[in-house]
């Protein structure tokens, strides 16, 4: 294959572009479990206590945290029409309510409302889905408790939506597997990955580590909370939307 100057500099130009496009979002990401693994009462979280992982999340402190993050992200209301400015006020009336029905099992999650954001290929979209803002301060409440848990499962060549990790990180280890001697690069992408992930495959391996059944029954209740899509319900029995927390 050859190579010219012209075409190392569109691809260089190309990973700039990527890398300006991804790395807000990966230190949003990154964020949420960049934080020690602290309980509430200060103990270091151990594989023995993810049995007891329900009260973390919803710990005041945990709760607090996870609300001053999704209004520091702002963004788009969800199916219920509720903006990020209104939503102290409804925690603040709603809250215990909340709190109790999560902790009984009794929560049900909103569906997510579907927006289509358009490829680079011409008439192809990416199928987001946007939660509540009631629910994304739960998803991002879960996520500060299991992140730093999983954290230390990660393989040391992952990148993606790792604290402290990023495409950056991810191009200098790939400099220096060529700087090893290393001369092969494969290039793949898992289409239409979180349409088709096999919702009972992750719970079973959600399982292995949280043992917590309220949780993993909290997550399989976001996985299933549908979309709305034009004013119409999709199920979603198949597959994960893009644009909730858990999926990171």
């Amino acid at each position: 294959m050859n190579v010219t100057k012209d075409g190392i500099k569109d691809r260089q130009l190309h990973i700039e572009d990527y890398l300006q496009m991804v790395s807000a979002e990966q230190k949003e990401y990154a964020e949420v479990s960049a934080h020690q693994r602290i309980a509430e009462n200060n103990d270091i979280i151990t594989d023995f206590q993810t049995d007891r992982l329900m009260e973390k999340i919803l710990s005041n402190d945990n709760l607090n945290q996870a609300y001053k993050k999704v209004k520091s992200n702002k963004g788009a209301g969800g199916v219920d029409g509720m903006s990020v400015d209104e939503l102290l006020s409804f925690l603040r009336n709603n809250g215990v309510q909340l709190k109790q029905q999560l902790m009984d099992g009794k929560y049900k999650p909103n569906p997510v409302r579907r927006v289509e954001i358009p490829k680079e290929t011409k008439g192809e979209f990416r199928k987001l889905g946007v939660p509540t803002v009631v629910d994304r301060v739960f998803q991002q409440a879960i996520t500060q408790v299991l992140s730093p848990i999983y954290e230390e499962q990660f393989s040391e060549n992952s990148y993606g939506f790792r604290p402290g990790r990023g495409a950056h990180d991810a191009l200098k280890q790939c400099q220096t597997n060529v700087n090893d001697g290393y001369g092969y690069v494969v290039d793949m992408d898992l289409e239409k990955f979180f349409d088709t992930v096999c919702q009972s495959k992750l719970i079973e391996v959600l399982s292995r580590t949280i043992k917590d059944g309220r949780v993993i029954s909290l997550i399989h209740k976001y996985l299933n909370a549908g979309v709305i899509s034009r004013g119409v319900f999709e199920r979603t029995e198949v597959g994960m939307p893009q644009g909730g927390l858990c999926k990171a």
